[in-house]
């Protein structure tokens, strides 16, 4: 049992951030220099919103690098320009260099005079004009045209994202600067005093609440947060230290991944290659993910979407927590109420009886200090490993409590064994006589049975039926 409860951030690693107007190539050089595709790269101005997070790994050492979204004038209209100002003025805060990204091949813009103009007031922290694009000896050649110097951030360094031109000397001058402000960079094979992270994906349909619910829970305004429906276009992680300290005073660190990822509705109804993109990522982070947080929206009717995003749920064997947000919302807020809810949702999801529901409020942080515990409750449900001789006489308990019902066949199924083979998602055999057969509705009897007596904390059990000569 612990007596205190608390989370904080991640690493305090040196960090940089790309800042620059739209379609200058911030994100195809963030995934270079991250060595990833965590970031969506189109000709769409506004295409990044949220800023993107990610680790650049150089020489053996490590430093945090964030992907702003691009910064937009009164000539140029983005959804959400306002908001992605925002994210970048805090992401320039929490760097310890700023690299400026400018298009080499369209040259300096007005706009770029204009975020100069504007940086130089904003900080006092040392800015890197970096003329990306520069694949070409021609464009080379314009970075000692003088536009490039008034903007009074020095020499043009330049790169080109696409290929990856001249990003490691980037990198070199980068460590440089980072050792004169004696914020070195850290080493990428140390060793932490940590257990294994846990990786927990948010997922739910449009405007569910995931990105309010996602700040919520780690604490801080990562991500934006709009009516707009897809506000979020692709997955967006944050590292956290969950820290628990025991009774006997002891403290325990839990590093948790949490990934929100892109509402995700039925193919009839996303509009655009952004959205087909991003619900793509967010289907591959929900696979990467042990534990998935299923936002439902408790103002609203359950959905077929969100039916059809338990399925995909189940199909993993995914560990999953169902999460009611927008419960402020609600008129009744008794047991009474809670409890209809919760039979009305698993009677909607008869596949994740497992999971456990929790009713929250992105908005407010209605309880939402109750999910990190169940994270690792699931976690350490996830992991566990049944010998043998238990699994023999559970299975003799429950067959003697419940005889076995047959299937199709006509002889009456004989158990003869069953064994563990994996964990993680937990997976079981059971061995059936040859010309046999077991009726489905005693696997999901033997599936609670087993949830119950060892306790599978929001985890899918699976049972794999092998007939065998005996």
């Amino acid at each position: 049992m612990t007596k205190t409860q608390k989370y904080i951030s991640k690493r305090n690693l040196p960090t940089l951030a790309l800042i620059g107007r739209v379609n200058v190539g911030k994100s195809t050089l963030f995934n270079t220099l991250t060595k990833g595709n965590k970031a969506l790269i189109s000709d769409i101005p506004g295409t990044t919103r949220t800023s993107n997070e990610g680790i650049i790994v150089w020489r053996g050492q490590e430093i945090a690098l964030i992907d702003t979204g691009g910064l937009t004038f009164d000539d140029e209209k983005v959804p959400l320009a306002d908001d992605i100002i925002i994210q970048s003025e805090r992401a320039i805060k929490e760097a310890d260099i700023i690299l400026f990204v400018v298009d080499a091949r369209a040259g300096v813009l007005p706009q770029e005079k204009e975020l100069a103009k504007r940086l130089r007031k904003m900080t006092h922290k040392p800015v890197l004009l970096i003329a990306n694009k520069v694949d070409n000896p021609r464009v080379e050649m314009t970075l000692t045209d003088k536009e490039w110097y008034q903007l009074g951030l020095g020499e043009p360094f330049a790169v080109a994202g696409a290929s990856g031109k001249q990003t490691g000397d980037l990198l070199d001058h980068v460590f440089t600067m980072l050792e004169t402000l004696d914020h070195n960079p850290e080493d990428a094979d140390r060793e932490d005093h940590y257990n294994e992270t846990i990786t927990v994906s948010l997922i739910g349909k449009p405007n569910v609440g995931k990105s309010s619910l996602f700040n919520k829970i780690i604490g801080q305004e990562k991500v934006i947060v709009s009516p707009m429906a897809h506000t979020t276009r692709e997955p967006h992680d944050t590292l956290v230290t969950y820290e628990q300290t025991t009774t006997t005073g002891e403290t325990i660190k839990q590093q948790i991944k949490f990934i929100d990822t892109a509402g995700i509705r039925r193919k009839s109804k996303v509009h655009g290659i952004l959205e087909r993109m991003g619900i793509h990522k967010s289907i591959h982070a929900a696979d990467d993910s042990e534990i998935t947080l299923l936002v439902l929206d408790g103002s609203e009717t359950i959905s077929s979407q969100d039916m059809q995003l338990g399925g995909l749920l189940e199909k993993r064997s995914k560990s999953v927590i169902i999460l009611i947000n927008k419960w402020d919302l609600t008129e009744e807020n008794d047991d009474t109420h809670r409890n209809h809810v919760q039979r009305m949702v698993h009677s909607y999801f008869p596949h994740l009886k497992f999971a456990p529901i929790f009713f929250v409020s992105g908005k407010t942080g209605e309880k939402v200090h109750q999910i990190f515990p169940a994270i690792l409750h699931a976690w350490h449900a996830r992991q566990t490993h049944i010998a043998n001789r238990a699994l023999e006489k559970f299975l003799e308990n429950a067959t003697k409590e419940h005889r076995p019902a047959r299937g199709k066949g006509t002889r009456h199924p004989k158990l003869l064994g069953m064994h563990q083979v994996n964990e993680n998602p937990p997976i079981f055999e059971l061995f059936i006589k040859q010309q046999t057969s077991l009726h489905r509705s005693y696997v999901h009897y033997l599936e609670n049975r087993l949830r119950e007596q060892f306790d599978f904390f929001a985890t899918p059990i699976v049972i794999k039926l092998k007939k065998v000569h005996r």
